[in-house]
């Protein structure tokens, strides 16, 4: 009863109409900085982490949450529409989201999308604001071997199922493991693959790898192929933005099933909303697979509408344990945490205490942003799917400029324009030979993590391998992924049969 009269509290004070500016400024700068290839909701808190200075602590953060929510909107937009993704949460939505926009539903998948990302984000908040001390005691269990099997969890269920080839899916998670251990040893100082060049001690950059691989390849791969099928990329935006009531009724236990299983990654440490995102996009997959009439592969809205409520449910509950934790898992909430370090302010439990003021009107902005972003992004849905109306040698030449700004944005060095370069050469050629762009980024990703995790672990065991079985949670962990590998392997062999019958 204490949070919730505190939390009214902090409605009657993020409901100023100054305040509500702020979280409409932040709404809107998110999600057109979202639909940008390259630019995402980490950079644009980045970028506006000056000029909000002159704002009093409250206004800056609410801002800063419209913007962590508002990317993740613009994020799915491009996503959905031009099969470029701003920033890798988004992935799992182009797999499904970009064959309804071909099929020319494009405004009902940017509804999806909307829907599911305002369901997620409603649920993580509340659960924010009565659940905190449960979320930061399961944090809490989590060590180097938990972390370990976490990572070996998402490397193999993602590669097994986003491809029909387990070979292929298996290359592309070794190619990114292979990007992540670019740059300088964290353990022993060595140079690792940098070929000599000082560019590439610190590693590639995420933001660099993303752009690459998802926008950048997908624009040579659609330059490859324009002059002979002029026509086949042309994709139509017409139709109601809106959802029938079939499709409600479609969408509504993946909205359900996603927003379940973003929640608990909102305070594991594990690289952001990717791993659930991709968890969700699995379990709609497989249970689609039961049905008489499989629909993924073919524009199925359970296959977009999980990952958008999944990937903003971590989102929320990310933003509660940056809060209650001191605890950033996410480039934009460790930006945020440096801001909250900038202004004197110390995130954690004593947070509470010492600012209440500050946080409970935070958490009511989340709320708030929630409901700006549904009333922005509905209605404009057919708006925003007018994109595609632009011819497309123009649409993906700004598109290649703007991946160009966003990466030289982040360094102001050439030597990363070159790289973004190369590895665009990489994700073209896998598109080419079919090759599943999921595993890589998941590669990328939680590479480190698995790395960092796996040696921590060795190092405090003193080189006993058994510390990864040790405890309920990797048990929980390997458990279910031998049940993921049990399922494809059947999957695959019934498959083969039918083929062979």
């Amino acid at each position: 009863m204490d949070s919730l009269n505190l939390l009214m509290e902090g409605f009657s004070s993020a409901l100023t109409p100054m305040n509500m500016l702020w979280v409409l400024v932040g709404c809107l700068l998110g999600t057109a900085v979202g639909v940008l290839p390259g630019l995402g909701s980490s950079m644009a808190v980045a970028l506006l982490l000056p000029v909000t200075f002159a704002l009093d602590p409250t206004a800056a953060f609410i801002m800063f949450a419209g913007v962590y929510f508002g990317g993740m909107f613009g994020d799915s937009t491009m996503a959905i529409l031009m099969n470029t993704p701003g920033q890798a949460s988004a992935i799992a939505s182009t797999f499904e989201g970009h064959k309804m926009a071909k099929d020319g539903r494009a405004p009902q998948a940017l509804a999806t999308a909307a829907i599911g990302a305002f369901i997620g984000g409603m649920v993580a908040s509340v659960l924010v604001v009565f659940l905190a001390p449960a979320l930061a005691d399961f944090s809490a269990n989590f060590g180097p071997a938990e972390f370990f099997a976490l990572a070996l969890f998402a490397f193999v269920a993602t590669s097994s199922v986003v491809s029909d080839s387990a070979v292929k899916g298996l290359a592309a998670l070794v190619i990114g493991l292979g990007i992540a251990t670019v740059g300088i040893d964290p353990f022993s100082g060595a140079e690792r693959f940098s070929f000599g060049a000082p560019q590439m001690f610190d590693g590639i950059s995420l933001i660099t790898v993303t752009v690459a691989i998802l926008a950048l390849g997908e624009v040579f791969h659609i330059a490859s192929r324009i002059r002979r099928d002029p026509a086949g990329k042309q994709i139509s935006s017409a139709g109601r933005p809106f959802l029938s009531r079939a499709e409600l009724k479609e969408a509504a236990p993946a909205w359900a099933r996603g927003t379940a299983i973003g929640l608990p990654f909102g305070v594991i440490p594990a690289g952001g909303s990717e791993i659930p995102t991709f968890i969700s996009y699995d379990v709609e997959r497989r249970i689609d697979r039961r049905r008489k009439n499989p629909k993924f592969g073919k524009g199925a809205i359970r296959g977009l509408a999980a990952p958008e409520a999944a990937g903003n449910a971590t989102t929320g509950t990310a933003m509660g344990a940056l809060l209650a934790l001191g605890l950033p898992v996410s480039a934009t909430a460790a930006i945020m945490l440096a801001a909250f370090q900038q202004y004197g302010l110390q995130p954690g439990p004593l947070l509470f205490d010492r600012s209440p003021d500050l946080v409970w009107a935070l958490l009511a902005s989340f709320f708030i942003a929630m409901v700006v972003l549904l009333i922005i992004n509905l209605p404009f849905a057919g708006l925003w799917a007018k994109l595609l109306l632009i011819p497309a040698p123009y649409l993906y030449a700004g598109i290649t400029v703007f991946c160009g700004l966003g990466v030289y944005a982040t360094s102001g060095a050439v030597f990363d324009l070159l790289m973004l370069l190369g590895l665009g050469l990489v994700g073209f050629i896998m598109r080419r030979h079919g090759m599943p762009l999921a595993p890589l980024m998941i590669g990328v990703v939680l590479g480190p993590l698995a790395e960092t995790s796996m040696r921590d672990a060795l190092l405090s065991s003193n080189g006993d391998y058994s510390v990864f079985v040790t405890g309920p949670i990797p048990l929980v962990l390997y458990g279910l992924l031998f049940l993921v590998l049990a399922a494809t392997v059947r999957s695959k062999v019934v498959n083969r049969t039918r083929k062979d019958v």
